[in-house]
């Protein structure tokens, strides 16, 4: 069997430097924002091209504390409406509701899956401050055409790079990250990126080994309110300025990040690799292959096809030994968490959930098991 994910598989390469870092975190004796921490901050953040990172819990976490910092910095307000993609995993919208914010939700296009700029305006009104785009899959959204949006209607945007670590809107853009700026010039001046909330979930491009997130932003303001935020509103121990969280990076997971983060271009141009083979060799009338333009701005976190049978073609994958997942089979309007939301009509996310199945695709996967993939589908 092929395995969807083999996350054993995909750290095996890391094991003594991971026995390492555990060897050196019990000897230590730090076990809560220690060193392991500040180094992946200060590296995540050089990394992505932001002046500050902030590691927190999870990524749901991550989304949270920025809306509640802005809220806290008085940009936002309870009540206030916020542009979400209607096919975004259910976590981009708890976070809305979580920070006590209302969620908008906007169809995406089909055949990127990401939130359309061109249903944004119409859904705009005099409560909408804000925009959370969503990069699914790997993939980064219309950035150039959200911005101008935001800028026009006066708009925060925070951005969702839960599945995109090192994604990049150029190939000139060398290691720029999701919260950069579609530009010609050299580097944007500070404080112009918006803050962007990550996952270190561990099936992810950049994965822990349990749960992780962090925040980054060029904003001082923002960066200041967050490190307290995750750490019950504190700066100085016992002493509590704000209402906070417990949601803080673990220090051990920061070590495993740590190690994990030299390996991460590598990583995402293992994946572009075999999805340019997957987008070339793939050849089935009854598939629809997922829309890449060749640039950085996809680290296919998933290769997700779509097809109008696709229980059947589940079940014959599996026959042939090929596991696959279903991102996502029941959108989030439809989901019984959100049940006043149950009778809402959005055709393009419902025929995507309905149509999509993910693939293997991972540095895990062998030369021969790429081409059985392959040829399995063809056959198909």
């Amino acid at each position: 069997m092929i395995h969807f994910l083999n996350l054993k598989k995909i750290n095996q390469p890391f094991e003594f430097a991971f026995q390492d870092k555990m060897k050196q975190f019990l000897e230590g004796g730090w076990y809560i924002l220690g060193n392991e921490v500040k180094q992946f901050e200060k590296d995540f953040a050089s990394y992505c091209g932001s002046k500050y990172c902030i590691g927190v819990g999870n990524g749901l976490d991550a989304l949270v504390l920025i809306f509640k910092a802005y809220i806290h910095l008085g940009k936002l307000q309870k009540g206030d409406e916020v542009i979400v993609p209607a096919n975004t995993y259910i976590a981009s919208i708890l976070a809305v509701l979580q920070a006590d914010l209302i969620p908008v939700l906007v169809e995406p296009r089909l055949e990127t899956y990401n939130i359309n700029p061109e249903e944004i305006e119409a859904k705009i009104s005099s409560k909408t401050k804000a925009i959370l785009p969503v990069h699914l899959y790997g993939q980064l959204c219309e950035m150039k055409a959200i911005n101008e949006i935001a800028q026009k209607h006066n708009l925060l945007v925070i951005e969702d790079a839960a599945q995109s670590h090192g994604a990049r809107f150029s190939v000139q853009c060398s290691l720029k990250s999701v919260q950069s700026e579609l530009s010609d010039e050299a580097h944007p001046s500070p404080n112009t990126h918006h803050p962007t909330a990550y996952s270190f979930y561990p099936g992810k491009n950049l994965g822990a080994l349990g749960d992780g997130g962090a925040i980054t932003t060029n904003d001082d303001a923002l960066a200041e309110v967050l490190f307290s935020l995750r750490n019950y509103g504190s700066k100085v121990k016992y002493e509590n300025e704000i209402l906070g969280v417990n949601s803080r990076l673990d220090e051990l997971q920061a070590a495993f990040l740590n190690i994990k983060l030299k390996h991460l271009e590598a990583e995402n141009e293992f994946r572009r690799r075999v999805a340019k083979q997957y987008l070339s060799e793939i050849k089935n009338d009854k598939i629809t292959l997922p829309y890449w333009d060749l640039s950085n701005n996809h680290v296919f976190h998933l290769f997700v096809i779509r097809t109008s049978n696709r229980n059947h073609l589940q079940d014959y994958l599996k026959e042939n030994g090929i596991e696959t997942m279903i991102h996502y089979p029941i959108p989030p309007h439809k989901q019984k968490a959100l049940s006043n939301w149950n009778n809402l009509s959005f055709p393009i996310t419902e025929k995507i959930h309905d149509e999509v199945l993910s693939i293997p695709l991972n540095s895990g996967l062998t030369v021969s098991e790429i081409q059985h993939i392959i040829t399995v589908l063809n056959k198909y």
